[in-house]
């Protein structure tokens, strides 16, 4: 049973895998095509659970807790493989629940999971829908569209700059609105969403934000010192970790070279102030404002451009013989599936309906 309340029409199962237990919400037929939702960072899978429900008649909506969040079973993940632990876990799910191919969308993490995915079997993959992805380079510590790291030990990003003091109120489950500048439940209303919107299930949401694993081997995870701005560079251990531009390798080389490309569909919004070419959550950018001292300057630490690098890594994509398609929304956040459910349902039903 859900730790979180469900909507009506979702169901719950505890799965196991040959990878651990994993706690999934379900909708539609189960003889329907599979499509499985992978959830972003401080968040869980009850964040998709609208979209699941207005999926066509003839799809069959999966969506897991991944590792470290909601009420799957605890494993550490380790950051050294990228979200490669993350990817192999929905395979091994698909793999459970005896599906061979199937759909995917992912949200923030989620997407950068699916790169992942993309990397490892993307011949499993009919689809893949982004929405408001991770760049394909990580999250922090490049600086041009090509993913160049500013500095060789990957500085400036990991674990090493999370806000401590919004993970100490996560694992507290503090659910007031006091001291705004850490308060989950203002950082969410603030930076998942573009004001004044609000999310008619924001307890549950709220809930699955406090739902991540507060713990020195997961959130915000571990850090080493460096001789270079800001001073800390990656760990090993959770999912901040796994961001980093350190352990992308050579995911993005794997993508362009596999011999099957699922078509990928990009949605973003304009105002997203989490995955943008200048997100507030981003070490340049806070630099370059002044909320982190010492920043060496546009030269060596810009913002990292991350839509920039997505729309010019699809271009690469397609060029090696891929096809997507961007669909940018108006006035609209980080979390457009539910800001936007219309077109967002739109375009996704669209590409379904077309493999």
């Amino acid at each position: 049973m859900s730790s979180i309340p469900t909507m009506p029409g979702i169901r719950t199962q505890m799965v196991d895998t040959a990878r651990l237990s994993k706690f999934v919400r379900f909708s539609g037929s189960p003889d329907g095509e599979a499509v499985i939702f992978v959830h972003g960072n401080n968040s869980c899978a009850t964040f998709w659970e609208e979209t699941m429900l207005a999926l066509p008649s003839g799809f069959h909506g999966i969506a897991p807790d991944l590792r470290g969040y909601g009420d799957t079973e605890f494993k550490p993940v380790d950051a050294t493989r990228g979200c490669a632990d993350f990817a192999d876990d929905i395979f091994a799910l698909a793999d459970a629940l005896n599906i061979a191919r199937f759909h995917v969308v992912g949200h923030s993490l989620g997407g950068s999971v699916v790169w992942s995915m993309l990397a490892i079997a993307p011949e499993r993959l009919i689809s893949v829908t982004m929405a408001a992805p991770g760049s394909p380079y990580g999250f922090g510590g490049t600086k041009d569209v090509d993913g160049t790291p500013c500095w060789p030990d990957h500085a400036g990003s990991g674990g090493g700059l999370v806000n401590p003091e919004f993970a100490r109120r996560e694992a507290e489950q503090d659910r007031s609105e006091e001291n705004p500048q850490s308060a989950p439940r203002v950082i969410m209303n603030t930076y998942y969403w573009k004001p004044p919107f609000r999310a008619a299930r924001e307890e549950e949401l709220l809930s699955g934000l406090l739902s991540i694993k507060v713990r020195p081997d997961h959130h915000p995870g571990d850090m080493v010192l460096s001789e270079n701005w800001p001073g800390v560079g990656p760990g090993v251990l959770g999912p901040n970790n796994a961001l980093s531009s350190k352990y992308v390798g050579d995911t993005p080389d794997r993508i362009l070279s596999a011999s099957v490309k699922p078509p990928v569909l990009w949605i973003h919004g304009t105002d997203d102030q989490i995955v943008s070419d200048t997100s507030l959550f981003e070490i340049g950018t806070l630099g370059k404002f002044g909320v982190i001292p010492g920043w060496p300057g546009e030269e060596l630490f810009p913002s990292q451009p991350m839509k920039g690098q997505t729309r010019r890594f699809l271009q690469r994509y397609e060029s090696a013989g891929g096809r997507w398609r961007e669909l940018e929304l108006a006035e609209c956040g980080h979390t457009p599936f539910l800001e936007h459910p219309e077109a967002f349902n739109n375009a996704l039903h669209a590409l379904l309906q077309d493999q």
